[in-house]
C-alpha cells in the first residue's frame, strides 16, 4: 500500500538542528511533487517547503528561508528536511505530504486525498 512514514521529530533547544525524514513505499518518491507541512497548536495546517516533480525546483516558506533545506535520496526513496536555527515557533507536527494535482510547488497545502504522512513531532523548547 502506498506509505509516507515521518521520522527524526524529538525535543530540540532553541538555534538547534534536526533532520526529519520520509520514506516512501510501494511508489517512486521522485514522480511526485512532495513537501514538508506543518501544524501547531490552535493554527492552520501550512507549508513549510517543497520539492517538484518536473524539475526539482524547491519552495521555502519565508519563515524558514536560510535556515531549512530539503532534498531527495531517490535510491533511497526518501525525502529530508534539515532544520537549522530552530525557534520555538518552529514547534509543530510535522507532515510529508504529495501534490499529485501540481507539477511544481506552491504555497498550497495538499488536500486530504493526498498522501499523507502521519506526522512527527517537532518541540523546541528551552
Amino acid at each position: 500500500q502506498v506509505q509516507l512514514v515521518e521520522s527524526g521529530g524529538g525535543l530540540v533547544q532553541p538555534g538547534g538542528s534536526l533532520r526529519l525524514s520520509c520514506a516512501a513505499s510501494a511508489f517512486t518518491l521522485d514522480d511526485y511533487t512532495i513537501g514538508w507541512f506543518r501544524q501547531a497548536p490552535g493554527k492552520e495546517r501550512e507549508v513549510v517547503s517543497c520539492i517538484s516533480s518536473s524539475d526539482g525546483s524547491t519552495y521555502y516558506a519565508d519563515s524558514v528561508k536560510g535556515r531549512f533545506t530539503i532534498s531527495r535520496d531517490n535510491s533511497k526513496n526518501t525525502v529530508y528536511l534539515q532544520m537549522n536555527s530552530l525557534k520555538s515557533e518552529d514547534t509543530a507536527i510535522y507532515y510529508c505530504a504529495t501534490d499529485r494535482e501540481n507539477d511544481y510547488c506552491s504555497d498550497r497545502v495538499p488536500t486530504p486525498n493526498d498522501y499523507w504522512g502521519q506526522g512527527t513531532q517537532v518541540t523546541v523548547s528551552s
